[in-house]
């Protein structure tokens, strides 16, 4: 097929179609998505100083917790297309469409048109690309981002000029705005490749890098310098952080933390919900399975650290080692461990076998070739990602989709390089790809047989007989060529079933993960923590069996109720007190407020109104004072405030008590249509608990 006289590659068409069908099909079932960024994007819609500041809510009480790039995309899709789960959805969906077509442009130059196929294909079928993609989290904005600031660095080396390498970096900064220091992960191999590749003198190239890493870190701290600069009082106050700076959220929370683990939102242990009341909650709605998970609001927040010892599989420490949010247990192996194999590493085996068939050429004395080169940079994405996420502390499943184009690049330029050796008969090197196909097959088989009895004995069965024929096929010498030996005809024979065992043991070795990736679509989605796998719906009804593989009947009651996962909520808010709210309201700039956004984003993406979370995100942050909201109060900012059973943490249960001693309890009769309801879920999320009325 041709178009102006370029051929258009019908495969990579193809592969671009499977990415958007797994990333796009059914995303329109999905309310809200994660309803905690849909309610920014609706607030963010009002004002462009709720735009700017990315608001949590429509009266610029509090931001989300992550910078606002991603967020100003989705809020332009919206402003187009309506508010509607699937429209701040679909930015993500395209961005992972994106990325596949990218990586096949990145790889084809050096690699050639097979290589470039396989990447782009490798990448499609990754599990966690697609069911992030199928959110309004931002990694997939990100990894696109990535990608984009990749290709203009091979353009840049190639062509040897300097204004690419800024925009490459530029590009970096442009990504920290979107999920802070998860852009930088790159920079190891960034730097590798503009060192190696490009064609100056050191002198120069020093130059160049240091001016790109100031345009990068120019860029990257712009947003955060601006809006910490901007006095408190006129601004929200910046969400999940403790001192209310986004720099100290960009080093904290969503810097260090995440590798220490230590507290949750904000990265203070202060903050994880310690004190006695939050933990005998915690404690009481995890025994009684939690009515939240049915009511579709059971999903684990981003960054909540549950009371002693929780967050390690239960009271009393780790349980088998998944922890609160199924990241395995630390240690060198943790992305072979069965947490986290299922999402990313299926085909991790084989990128890293052909790391070495790809270094092979490399001598001393020699300079790198272009291919070498390019496969070092894949090469320094891959391992300090891998080294990161093999110790860190507090990350969730779903971030692993920045190891996905390392390992899809080098999964595909290293099948087409190891079947070259394998078909020149090299000694030692012509064994790297069956053992490669066999490894791979064997630790494909690792991860599916737990879940034998969920998804039945085909697909391991397949994949065990396919995987070996295939690997005995390149261990026969029929595979490789015997020189003069061989007539023609016999030739071209083994030049066809070569390829024909080539073309069969990708789509083999991709028949798992495939499935894998399609499981959001099966089973249905979890917008608030992105997964994949039969096992992928996450709420707090089923933690305590988390650390466990799932018998096909809690994987059965779990598909039942993932319609209505974290999220997704349908219909959660409570008709009978938004009435009651609206008929008594005198003015008040917020309808009302309430201990965290798990309570109030459904009020303010189906009405618009101001609904303010005091405690921010998880109910953690430190907003406010008993000082300032009395004079809030005395204003006429606030009169209503919905209290659940959770009290507010970073040291504020003395706002609530402020609020019950001089507040006037509203009889439930009058709000509430069913009074027997009175729970709030684990932190109060359902729209139920105690309403007061406080006046000046």
């Amino acid at each position: 097929m041709k178009l102006k006289g370029k051929r258009i590659d019908t495969i990579l068409i193809g592969t671009a179609l499977l990415a958007a069908f797994l990333n796009i099909y059914g995303i329109w079932k999905d309310q809200y998505a994660n309803a905690y960024y849909t309610a920014a994007v609706t607030s963010m819609l009002q004002s462009f100083h709720n735009f700017f500041f990315a608001s949590f809510d429509p009266g610029g009480f509090v931001t989300v917790d992550k910078p606002p790039v991603a967020f100003w995309i989705q809020t332009l899709f919206a402003s187009l297309l309506g508010v509607h789960g699937w429209s701040v959805v679909l930015p993500q969906a395209l961005a992972g469409v994106g990325s596949v077509l990218l990586l096949y442009f990145l790889i084809k130059p050096s690699f050639g048109r097979a290589a470039a196929r396989i990447s782009a294909l490798v990448m499609a079928c990754t599990p966690i690309a697609a069911a992030v993609s199928r959110s309004n989290n931002v990694d997939s904005m990100l990894v696109f981002t990535l990608l984009l600031a990749t290709a203009l660095l091979f353009k840049a080396v190639r062509k040897s000029k300097t204004i690419l390498f800024l925009g490459a970096f530029a590009l970096i900064g442009v990504a920290f705005n979107i999920k802070m220091l998860q852009a930088y992960m790159v920079l190891p191999a960034f730097y590798l490749l503009s060192w190696l590749a490009f064609k100056v003198n050191w002198k120069k190239k020093l130059k160049v890098l240091a001016a790109s890493t100031a345009v990068m870190l120019a860029l990257s701290f712009s947003w955060a310098l601006i809006v910490d600069s901007i006095p408190q009082a006129d601004r929200p106050y910046i969400g999940s952080s403790q001192t209310n700076s986004v720099l100290e959220l960009a080093f904290g929370y969503n810097g260090v933390s995440r590798l220490t683990g230590q507290g949750g939102p904000g990265g203070g242990n202060q903050r994880s919900f310690a004190d006695s009341q939050t933990h005998g909650q915690w404690t009481q709605n995890l025994k009684q399975g939690d009515r939240s998970a049915q009511d579709g609001h059971g999903g684990i927040p981003d960054g909540i650290n549950p009371p002693g010892g929780l967050a390690n599989g239960g009271p009393g420490g780790n349980r088998g080692g998944g922890g609160m949010f199924n990241t395995g247990t630390a240690g060198p192996l943790r992305l072979f461990q069965s947490e986290l194999s299922g999402q990313i590493s299926w085909m991790l085996p084989f990128a890293l076998l052909s790391a070495l068939g790809l270094f092979i050429g490399i001598r001393r004395k020699q300079p790198l070739t272009v291919k070498q080169k390019e496969s070092l940079f894949w090469l320094a994405w891959l391992i300090p990602m891998m080294g990161f996420f093999s110790v860190a502390g507090f990350f969730h499943q779903y971030y692993l989709v920045m190891l996905a184009p390392a390992i899809a690049a080098l999964t595909g330029t290293g099948w087409v390089e190891l079947l070259g050796l394998n078909r020149s008969r090299e000694g030692w090197k012509q064994w790297l790809l069956p053992i490669g196909i066999l490894g791979t097959t064997v630790f494909q088989l690792y991860i599916l047989l737990p879940y034998k009895e969920t998804i039945g004995w085909s697909l391991p069965i397949s994949l065990g007989i396919l995987g070996s024929i295939i690997t005995i096929y390149f261990l026969l010498p029929l595979s490789r060529g015997k020189g003069a030996e061989a007539n023609q005809s016999a030739s071209r024979a083994r030049v066809l079933y070569t390829k024909a065992a080539a073309i069969g043991g990708i789509f083999v070795l991709l028949a798992a993960p495939l499935y894998w990736a399609a499981t959001p679509l099966i089973y249905g989605d979890n917008a608030m923590m992105p997964a994949a796998g039969p096992q992928q719906t996450f709420t707090f009804g089923q933690w305590q069996n988390r650390n466990q593989a799932q018998s096909p009947i809690q994987s059965q009651s779990s598909a039942t109720n993932r319609s209505q996962g974290p999220g997704q909520r349908q219909d959660t808010i409570n008709t009978q007190l938004l009435a009651y709210l609206k008929a008594h309201n005198t003015g008040e700039k917020y309808l009302f407020a309430t201990t965290n956004a798990g309570t109030a984003e459904a009020y303010i993406i189906q009405t618009g109104q101001a609904v303010m979370a005091m405690g921010g995100f998880s109910g953690s942050d430190p907003i406010l004072t008993v000082d300032k909201l009395k004079q809030m109060v005395a204003n006429k900012e606030i009169k209503y405030f919905l209290l659940s059973g959770v009290a507010l943490g970073g040291g504020s249960s003395d706002i609530q008590t402020w609020i019950q001693q001089n507040g006037t309890e509203i009889p439930q009769s009058e709000w509430q249509a069913n009074s027997s309801s009175n729970t709030g879920g684990i932190m109060g999320m359902n729209g139920a608990g105690t309403l007061y009325e406080v006046n000046p």
